[in-house]
């Protein structure tokens, strides 16, 4: 029976990952912050004939995240970890980011992704199997103006992925790095502004399951606008910042 654990699970990309992989001799270990929408997730997985268990837990908790993955592991072995929680960033109104909501950010975004990964890197690499999934962004390539720690937390994950997983493969683990463009989720749904050849949570999660299953470096969607993130750091300054100019945008307030 495989065991998969998915962090912000409660919504959007996490929940629909969820939902593709709930079946009949599957285990899920679900996390997220709203308790509420994570059992309405769970629910429905069961549904599907998924064992389901959850937790709610801020990724942020160094010590209680790492104690309680180590908990899981110890009773089911985890087979799979998709490293998915994360918040948008950014200014209401499209100002600059202030430092609280900046720390925020990089906390939830980088060290709360370390906090899950690194733990599972240990219990994994230890017995020799195992599979990590690192939700990044496009944004990781191409740094957006009005969400500069969400850019440079999501660039910092895949960096360390990419580096992380040279170390990893002769250890029997493999880590590949996801880096979506613009999916139709909660989250992005705060955000008002242009958002081109947007896709639906669950497209994005079957491309991911499907990227996984072949072991990718990086799974990156949808092919043309990886193409142009991922060129976007080799052009002039000048033509760069004109090409995002159109991707700029404002948060709705968090409730």
């Amino acid at each position: 029976m495989p065991v998969i654990l998915i962090t912000g699970a409660s919504s959007g990309i996490g929940a629909a990952l969820a939902r593709h992989y709930a079946a009949e001799g599957t285990r899920l270990v679900l996390t997220g912050r709203d308790r509420e929408r994570l059992e309405a997730v769970a629910r429905t997985c069961r549904d599907r004939g998924a064992d389901v268990r959850t937790r709610s837990i801020d990724v942020r908790e160094r010590e209680a995240i790492g104690a309680w993955i180590r908990e899981t592991d110890g009773y089911t072995p985890l087979d799979l970890v998709i490293v998915n929680a994360a918040v948008n960033g950014g200014h209401p109104s499209g100002g600059l980011e202030t430092e609280e909501t900046a720390f925020e950010t990089a906390d939830i975004n980088l060290t709360g992704a370390l906090n899950v990964m690194l733990p599972c890197v240990t219990l994994m690499s230890g017995r020799g199997r195992g599979q990590i999934a690192l939700i990044s962004s496009l944004a990781a390539y191409a740094p957006l103006p009005d969400a500069p720690a969400y850019s440079g937390a999501k660039a910092a994950l895949l960096a360390h992925g990419l580096a992380l997983r040279q170390k990893l493969k002769p250890l029997g683990v493999r880590l590949s790095v996801v880096t979506p463009g613009y999916v139709k989720t909660p989250m992005g749904g705060v955000i008002k502004g242009w958002r081109p050849l947007e896709i639906s949570a669950e497209e994005a999660a079957a491309r991911i399951a499907r990227g996984l299953e072949r072991d990718r470096d990086v799974i990156a969607f949808p092919a043309i606008l990886a193409a142009i993130a991922r060129g976007a750091l080799l052009v002039p300054e000048s033509i760069r910042s004109a090409g995002l100019h159109g991707f700029r945008f404002r948060n709705r307030p968090r409730r």
